[in-house]
This record gives C-alpha cells, sequence and structure tokens, in this order.
C-alpha cells in the first residue's frame, strides 16, 4: 500500500488524519508523511490499513521473494471464500470464522502452481481475477514467468476479460475467441480491435486484456493442464479434439468456458 493508496482509503472511510491515525495507533505527523510518501509504510501497518480502513486486499503487501510454495485445497478454499468468492460462501477458517484475507495476487499465484487443484478452486479463479483486476498484474506476470505459469494465467485472465461481457448482452455481441485472443503463432497478440461491454467495468477490461496480451508474448509452445496434471492419457486425448478454443490457444488440456463457471460474474 503505497501513501496515494493510504490516502483514498482514508478519505472513503470519511475519517480525518487525526481520526485515522488514531485507530492505526500512529500520529497524525507520521501519517501524513506516510500519505505524501515521505514514509514507507512497514509490512505490519499496511496490513492493518487495509484492514481499518476496509480498503481493497489488493492493497495487501506482496511476498518480496516471490510465490510460495502451493497452497494445498483447504488453505485455497478459505482464502477465496475470505475473498468474498460466492462459491466457498459456506467455508470457514479457524475458530469458526472466514480466514484472513491475502492479497488476490497471492492466491491466484499460488493455486496456478497447484499440480492438482479441487476444480471449484479453479472455477473460483476467473472470478477472482475478473474481481480483483487491478491487483499488482506485473508482480503476477512476473512471477508466472519464474515457474512457467504464463499460459496458465493467461488463460485465466482472458476467462476473466470473458466475464466481462455483459449477462444481459445477446450472444451475438460477446467476443469470440477469435476476437478475444489473436491466434497465430510468431505474432500473436490480444485483439485491439475487440470491445467488452461491461459499463462501468470498461477500465477493469481494458486492464485484463492488457496484461493477457503482456502474457500471450511469451506464451509457452510445452503442453500444459490448468492445474490437473494427474489426468490420464484417454483424458488428455479426449481435451486435445474437444477442448475449447482460448484453451487451445494457450496450449492448456482444459475444458472449462465462461457460461459453464457456476458463479461468474457474482
Amino acid at each position: 500500500m503505497n501513501g496515494e493508496a493510504l490516502k483514498e482509503a482514508r478519505l472513503r472511510a470519511g475519517w480525518t488524519q487525526q481520526q485515522a491515525a488514531e485507530r492505526l495507533s500512529v500520529t497524525q505527523a507520521y501519517l501524513s508523511m506516510a500519505e505524501r510518501g515521505r514514509r514507507v509504510l512497514p509490512s505490519g501497518l499496511a496490513r492493518r490499513a487495509v484492514e481499518v480502513l476496509r480498503a481493497s486486499p489488493t492493497a495487501l503487501p506482496l511476498r518480496e521473494e516471490g510465490v510460495r510454495a502451493p497452497s494445498d485445497n483447504d488453505t485455497l478454499r478459505t482464502e477465496l471464500a475470505a475473498l468474498g468468492y460466492p462459491g466457498f460462501a459456506h467455508v470457514v477458517g479457524p475458530h469458526g470464522r472466514t480466514g484472513a484475507r491475502r492479497n488476490p495476487a497471492e492466491v491466484l499465484l499460488n493455486a496456478l502452481r497447484g499440480s492438482d487443484v479441487d476444480t471449484r478452486v479453479v472455477e473460483g479463479l476467473p472470478w477472482l481475477a475478473f474481481h480483483y483486476a487491478d491487483l499488482d498484474w506485473d508482480w503476477a506476470v512476473r512471477n508466472a514467468k519464474l515457474h512457467d505459469l504464463q499460459n496458465r494465467l493467461g488463460f485465466v485472465a482472458t476467462m476473466a476479460l470473458r466475464l466481462g461481457t455483459s449477462p444481459s448482452s445477446d450472444t451475438r455481441s460477446q467476443p469470440t475467441a477469435s476476437q478475444t485472443v489473436n491466434s497465430p503463432r510468431g505474432g500473436a497478440s490480444m485483439d485491439s480491435t475487440s470491445t467488452v461491454s461491461n459499463g462501468t467495468g470498461e477500465p477493469r477490461s481494458r486492464r485484463l486484456k492488457e496484461y493477457a496480451a503482456v502474457l500471450d508474448r511469451s506464451r509457452l509452445v510445452k503442453e500444459d493442464t490448468l492445474c490437473h496434471d494427474s489426468l490420464t492419457e484417454a483424458e488428455r486425448k479426449w481435451l486435445r479434439v474437444n477442448r475449447p478454443a482460448e484453451a487451445a490457444h494457450w496450449n492448456l488440456l482444459t475444458d472449462m468456458q465462461v457460461e459453464h463457471l457456476p458463479h461468474g460474474r457474482n
């Protein structure tokens, strides 16, 4: 969380600097300097500020050392629940309450590192990317490349972009696979002429499109799965023939389609 984000969160909460400083247990002078970028917020204070000011979890500090070891399915379900994913609204953390929120970028990358992730968790990843499209994509892309996850992340970003299509729109106005991603090898990139009808979500769609294009430029030729490496050879053969165009573009063996996601934009 930088100074600008801290100030915006405080103003949205309707607090003066003095009120916010008291709740954060710092002086008003320190808070003023932090908002002007003259002080770097320690990780612990930044986390407290996000919770106290009810700021977006995308402002939570990211791990400097990058993505941790893949999380287990129970942890991923709890983390998605804490971030508001309706598919796990029934999930609670230790002591009968929802777990502490983590930065959505970390949750997304940790899930994508998994070799065999719960299908319900994987189905929630486009929702995560869509609802938190303001996450630190530079951090996410950098760490995806370190672990050869750019195809998985690119596919999730593409699915999130498709979620940006208004559900009330006629299916004829929805972007096709060729409109979402320009697929020819050698110069592959997102089609700059395609649009996503999402009303007030237009900036979100532009951001998703921008980073899907960034990932597309480093797309891997190697075939991969969408976190289901235990697929049998028979399942792999079936998916090579029947997978959606977006999955084929990202060289992934998955049958995920936006229209089949249980919660979509909810």
